[in-house]
């Protein structure tokens, strides 16, 4: 089984968490940590972070919930959460914020991360080494556990802006997500198939939130984000001001799904940011959750088991939207990198077929210098 150095300062990982006991989330083994246990208690609990994102955006937000869902501490004072779901035995999971799918990526395939979620359409670049990895050694380390979620390209603006198409982004400031999350590299991939230069568009690095506030401050024309959807700096931000989504559609959306097999056609629904009451068109892709190929087969098919246990799924449901859309049906749907082994025999198990799914029989041939 692999050893799991910190990937980050203690201190990202410490506001992970606490940023989740402040939500109502899962704080599992924070009371543990602080005490610092005796030394039979910590040879039994075994730690799983999650990689998720800045705060503010989707990932970080399910992130709290599935840590929630698949620990249960040696104390057993957390065996079992709300609406019945029980964890795996001595495990204690925390949702750790990090720059998004690119980092995640690197750190789970490097094994400094236990776990992470990544785009789909990322997540086989990388596992590939093309795209938005062609200047990068291929990851072929990479292991789906499953999808959560269905994903979509955001394209923000103010309601009284005139910026109706993606084209109409020409000559604006455009927030495109922190450098080195996944947002960034949609948000290159957008406007590159919308034909813009580096000099087409002043593009500003921020962070959902940030980007959110920059806006209302009237310093950017329009933000892209890459997340389920309610995205909850977005829903933040149509509470406050009202706002439009620009839909990514025609040659764009053409061109984008050309390119990345990922890719698929996606709606915003009406109604899911506040005063946006038609249905937007745009692009789409699934969350995966991603482990090392050499993790313990047997611990990722409890946290597969409990992942998709009835009273997890209850969990997720509680958050709105995007909980409601996690679920043991659509566990395989966009799984766009071969399967953990353990994860495999779960839903072997459970009868789901996963004919189909990429296989990692013949891996990507590492790239020479």
């Amino acid at each position: 089984m692999l050893s799991f150095p910190m990937a980050v300062s203690p201190g990202e990982t410490k506001f992970g968490v606490l940023t989740l006991c402040w939500r109502g989330f899962v704080c599992a083994g924070l009371l543990f940590l602080a005490a610092g246990g005796d030394a039979a208690a910590q040879s039994e609990t075994r730690f799983f972070r999650i990689g998720t994102a800045s705060t503010g955006g989707s990932f970080f937000e399910i992130g709290g919930l599935v840590a929630s869902a698949i620990s249960s501490p040696v104390d057993g004072s957390s065996g079992c959460g709300p609406g019945g779901g029980c964890g795996v035995p001595g495990l204690v999971a925390v949702a750790q914020a990090t720059q998004g799918s690119m980092e995640n990526l690197r750190l789970v395939n490097d094994g400094q991360l236990e776990s992470g979620f990544a785009q789909a359409d990322l997540a086989e670049m990388a596992y590939q080494g093309n795209g938005a990895f062609a200047e990068q050694t291929p990851m072929p380390r990479l292991r789906a556990i499953g999808s959560l979620f269905p994903e979509a390209i955001h394209v923000v603006v103010r309601s009284e802006s005139p910026i109706r198409t993606v084209a109409d982004l020409s000559g604006k400031v455009v927030a495109v997500g922190e450098a080195g999350s996944g947002t960034a590299a949609n948000a290159k991939m957008l406007l590159a198939a919308a034909g813009f230069g580096d000099a087409d568009v002043t593009r500003r690095n921020l962070r959902p939130a940030q980007a959110a506030e920059e806006m209302k401050a009237g310093s950017v024309d329009a933000l892209i984000v890459a997340g389920s959807y309610p995205v909850p700096a977005i829903q933040q931000l149509a509470a406050t001001m009202a706002i439009r989504l620009v839909p990514v559609d025609g040659a764009v959306a053409a061109k984008l799904e050309a390119e990345v097999p990922a890719y698929n056609d996606a709606a915003i629904p009406a109604g899911t940011y506040r005063n946006v009451d038609t249905d937007t068109r745009s692009v789409g892709f699934s969350a995966l959750w991603l482990v090392n190929a050499d993790a313990d087969p047997d611990l990722i098919h409890e946290i597969t088991r409990a992942v998709w246990s009835d009273g997890a799924v209850r969990l997720f449901a509680g958050l709105g939207p995007i909980g409601r859309q996690i679920g043991l049906s659509s566990a395989l749907d966009g799984v766009s990198l071969p399967l953990h082994p353990g994860a495999e025999r779960f839903y072997r198990e459970r009868g789901m077929s996963v004919a189909g799914l990429p296989r990692a029989e013949d891996p990507p041939k590492e790239k020479t210098p």
